[in-house]
């Protein structure tokens, strides 16, 4: 669920849930590690049916909101606030660009180096 295998920081709404991307569970071991051991912050993971974070952009406004709309439990937003679609299954993301053939599905966020 991230780029290159570092790890990402997503914030999903309502409630401000944070939503830590990796690409294996030994990620989780060490953020867990550094923040009881550095910060001193105890923390719990808890396991997301996702398998893969898109990063999703269009030129069509409405139809990325009627999509946000229909996923609002597999959107979140990355730190500077793009959304990203976390699919539960390649089926699921293979339906997603069916039923919204204008929006870009990037499978990381080397997108923005483009924009």
């Amino acid at each position: 669920m991230t780029d290159e295998g570092v790890a990402q920081l997503f914030l999903q709404q309502p409630g401000n849930r944070k939503i830590i991307g990796t690409v294996g569970e030994l990620q989780y071991e060490v953020i867990r590690f550094r923040l009881e051991h550095e910060y001193g912050a105890k923390c719990n993971f808890t396991s997301l049916p996702f398998v893969k974070a898109c990063w999703i952009t269009t030129d069509d406004k409405k139809e990325l909101e009627a999509f946000i709309r229909r996923k609002p439990g597999a959107i979140a937003y990355d730190k500077e606030n793009n959304p990203v679609f976390f699919a539960e299954s390649e089926w699921m993301l293979r339906l997603a660009r069916e039923n919204f053939p204008s929006i870009t599905f990037h499978e990381t966020s080397d997108f923005k180096l483009n924009i």
